[in-house]
């Protein structure tokens, strides 16, 4: 169950870099450290009634594309590197790389939008 979940989600996000024309690691960058978070704040900020979080982070991952631009993708392959060594680091606790994948990058990413879409929910 967690190889097909892993192999499915890096197979989208393979499919999603090639028709992008990005690699593997930058989509991968840009969807786990950019756009969910950006989503996150969208939801924190109609919940709060306020625009606070949203403007902060959409400035915050322009300056980092700005200050990044000309070697996004080496930054990203490095950034890539950390996260998986990252993911790597769960080992003592008997999660290979795909396990941890699946529950820190598939599983809490899926609580955290149930939980703001509850928040959310409760307010309409």
């Amino acid at each position: 169950m967690i190889t097909r979940l892993f192999n499915f989600v890096a197979i989208k996000l393979f499919r999603l870099a090639k028709s992008l024309h990005l690699t593997y690691n930058e989509i991968n960058i840009i969807v786990y450290y950019f756009i969910i978070p950006l989503t996150w704040c969208i939801m924190l900020d109609l919940i709060i009634k306020k625009p606070i979080c949203t403007p902060f982070w959409t400035i915050l991952c322009l300056i980092v594309y700005l200050v990044k631009r000309k070697n996004f993708s080496s930054w990203c392959d490095r950034f890539f590197i950390k996260s998986a060594n990252f993911l790597n680091s769960f080992h003592p606790l008997g999660w290979n790389y795909e396990k941890a994948s699946v529950i820190i990058c598939v599983a809490v990413p899926i609580i955290i939008y149930i939980i703001l879409g509850m928040l959310l929910y409760s307010l309409f």
